[in-house]
């Protein structure tokens, strides 16, 4: 394999690789973190099956916030 078709390699899987961490910065994960009077904290990312509930009652309440 000659220079330049590693180069050129190079540059095109550099290149996906680029977009595919732009693309992946633009996703917004969600969780909820509940902290506690002891000082301790738990985060329930949005695949644990306690957050659909918790997620969709902060929704709620940042709408409520904004208006």
């Amino acid at each position: 394999m000659g220079r330049r078709r590693l180069v050129a390699l190079g540059l095109v899987v550099g290149s996906l690789l680029g977009i595919g961490l732009y693309a992946r910065r633009g996703k917004s994960d969600e969780r909820v973190d509940l902290y506690f009077a002891d000082g301790s904290l738990v985060s329930l990312h949005d695949d644990s099956p306690q957050a659909p509930a918790l997620l969709s009652h902060a929704r709620e309440a940042l709408k409520a916030a904004r208006m």
